[in-house]
């Protein structure tokens, strides 16, 4: 990223700031969201030191640093000590551990560099949950690790029925498998506002700041990202879209 950071530094006239947090599995979750956050809160904190207006700090990120950035965002909202963030920047986040069978997971569930498997395998090594994903396996993340009460509370935030049509070509709803107990209690963090930012309450949607997302029509997540934008727009924060038609995981 050393060059990519040079780049936005140049191109924007900004202060970069690089976060080299620590990495899995030596440091587990969420040792890279706190590192991210502490990071975050010290240069705001600082900021003038560098030559910058502490009200016109920016975080960004790209992937799982997409998801840490809007955990660190909704961390801010309700921070008396701090400025308000200016805005927050999510490059093809992985925003929800609810639903792997939205219409782009569907759609390129082959698609390289993020496979489908890939994705729920990273995620449950993050962390730090033993359970090899399988084709065969993979039934167990159509809905049965979700108990039915939040599956009714978040329906109305991760649904394939709010997916834009244009999005949907070839999409089939997935059959509902039965809830069970036993793999709910082994995948329960992925229900954690930090790993699942999307499923953070109204009261703290509504305090973000303005955002840019950046979606890939190739890539299993387009659809966290869509679902975000409009949480976002329904609460009134002014969110600038770009979606790349033949954009992947990880174009930067």
């Amino acid at each position: 990223y050393e060059r990519t950071c040079r780049y936005f530094a140049r191109q924007s006239n900004s202060v970069v700031v690089s976060v080299g947090y620590r990495l899995a599995p030596e440091h587990p979750y969420p040792t890279q969201f706190e590192d991210c956050l502490a990071t975050t809160i010290h240069f705001m904190r600082t900021a003038q030191d560098y030559g910058v207006d502490p009200s016109r700090v920016i975080i960004c990120g790209d992937s799982s640093g997409g998801t840490i950035t809007a955990a660190v965002a909704q961390a801010l909202v309700n921070r008396q000590d701090l400025p308000k963030l200016r805005a927050q920047i999510l490059i093809y986040p992985f925003l929800q551990g609810l639903d792997f069978d939205l219409p782009s997971y569907q759609q390129n569930e082959g698609m390289p560099i993020l496979l489908r498997e890939r994705i729920l395998s990273l995620g449950l090594k993050y962390l730090n949950i033993e359970l090899p994903v399988t084709k065969t396996s993979f039934k167990a993340f159509k809905g049965n690790h979700v108990p039915e009460d939040l599956l009714l509370k978040y329906r109305k935030w991760v649904s394939s029925d709010i997916i834009p049509p244009e999005f949907k070509r070839g999409y089939t709803p997935s059959t509902t498998y039965s809830f069970s107990d036993e793999i709910y209690a082994l995948v329960k963090p992925v229900f954690d506002t930090v790993f699942s930012p999307l499923l953070a309450e109204d009261s703290v949607i509504a305090q973000l700041p303005e955002t840019f997302i950046l979606t890939c029509e190739y890539d299993v997540l387009r659809d966290d990202g869509l679902l975000y934008k409009k949480r976002l727009e329904d609460h009134g924060i002014k969110v600038t879209w770009c979606h790349l038609q033949e954009g992947f995981h990880g174009t930067v």
